[in-house]
């Protein structure tokens, strides 16, 4: 039987990866926990291939993160706990259960029912003593965690009925805010000031949008807009903190004006 070109790139793969462990002395001493930041790194390269759109990019870092797939199935086989078959059928295996309305026969038309029959049964299967919150990852950074909490105590009914109402709890966050300002005790304002980016990410969640993302289009934006304050400071034979705030404003609405023609 021929292999089609995926099975051979993957069995490449994993020959690479095998003369790598075996000659390497770099890929020799590689440990789980070794691998585990540059992990990280890697998830985010490609994230910022897939906001730049940059075709060419996301393709090369899908391969970096792919290697690492096929080095922790390697170590996983060394030890004898897993292999990368094992992975592959193993993420087999819990696509089919978690899709029944294609492999079964219960019917989801919709990506929000999809989403809470997978929800649903990823809490079934794995019978968490912890509960609902459980499976969010300790690790995950503190944006992308409030969001999945979010839509784990939604998926089980804990939600506001209609998104609207999201807003009444961002005033009353607002205001303990204020109200923690006045009184000048630090602790209790970072508890407010955590309430009140909870339950902006929450309406975030509501309106379909992601915050992560929101908050690095914003992030750009600032960085754009400064850096063509800087540049007509330097045009100008001035250093920003020879400026004024109102001049350096003046070239921020400028920069501003400039995008929206």
């Amino acid at each position: 039987m021929n292999m089609t070109d995926a099975e051979k790139a993957t069995a490449r793969l994993l020959e690479v990866m095998d003369t790598l462990r075996r000659e390497c002395p770099w890929d020799r001493e590689q440990t789980f926990d070794t691998l585990r930041n540059n992990t990280i790194e890697e998830t985010y390269e490609l994230v910022d291939a897939i906001n730049d759109k940059n075709m060419e990019g996301i393709k090369e870092e899908l391969g970096d993160l792919l290697l690492h797939v096929a080095f922790y199935s390697k170590l996983g086989e060394e030890v004898g706990a897993f292999d990368y078959t094992d992975v592959a059928n193993g993420v087999c295996d819990k696509l089919i259960y978690r899709h029944p309305h294609v492999y079964g026969d219960i019917h989801a038309d919709t990506p929000e029912a999809v989403k809470e029959n997978w929800e649903a049964l990823k809490l079934r299967k794995k019978k968490r003593k912890s509960g609902t919150l459980g499976g969010v990852p300790v690790s995950l950074p503190a944006m992308v965690k409030a969001f999945r909490i979010g839509e784990k105590a939604a998926s089980v009914g804990f939600d506001w009925g209609h998104k609207e109402d999201v807003w009444s709890k961002v005033s009353e966050e607002l205001a303990e805010v204020d109200t923690e300002i006045k009184a000048g005790d630090k602790e209790r304002l970072t508890d407010e000031m955590g309430d009140l980016f909870f339950a902006l990410i929450n309406a975030c969640r509501l309106y379909g949008i992601d915050p992560e993302g929101a908050l690095e289009r914003t992030n750009k934006k600032f960085i754009r807009r400064f850096g063509y304050v800087e540049e007509q400071a330097e045009r100008t034979g001035r250093v920003l903190k020879e400026m004024s705030l109102e001049e350096m404003d003046g070239y921020w609405n400028e920069a501003k004006r400039l995008e929206n023609k």
